[in-house]
């Protein structure tokens, strides 16, 4: 109970995640994006996330109908991402993301992917 515990680590294609916390209504992570690695161009149907880019250069694709946008992400930027927007984060340099969501990891609908993943709901 008053002892500190690791992080969990899940390795992913583009990097890999830190989960720091798991409360009964949100989650924390932090997203590790290598270089020229991209994650999913995905939307969550229920999840809710907000980034804060930490450190590094992302460039974060939103699409919503036919509306496409493009927003280069620097240190201390923050997005909010509300349920059923599309997005992608591609990493311009190694980069560290802060994550906190609503619970639901495996709330990820896939519409491309570079690594095979396109369709499948896995966190």
């Amino acid at each position: 109970m008053f002892e500190p515990r690791a992080a969990e680590r899940v390795d992913k294609p583009w990097g890999y995640e830190l989960i720091w916390a798991r409360g009964s209504a949100y989650v924390g992570k932090i997203l590790h994006v290598n270089a020229g690695h991209s994650l999913s161009l995905q939307y969550h149907e229920r999840k809710e996330e907000t980034l804060l880019l930490t450190s590094g250069e992302v460039r974060l694709t939103l699409r919503s109908g036919d509306d496409e946008r493009i927003v280069m992400m620097r240190e201390h930027d923050v997005f909010h991402i509300p349920p059923r927007l599309i997005h992608r984060i591609e990493a311009i340099v190694d980069s560290d993301i802060t994550e906190v969501s609503t619970t639901e990891l495996d709330d990820v609908v896939r519409l491309e992917d570079r690594y095979g993943r396109k369709g499948t709901s896995e966190a």
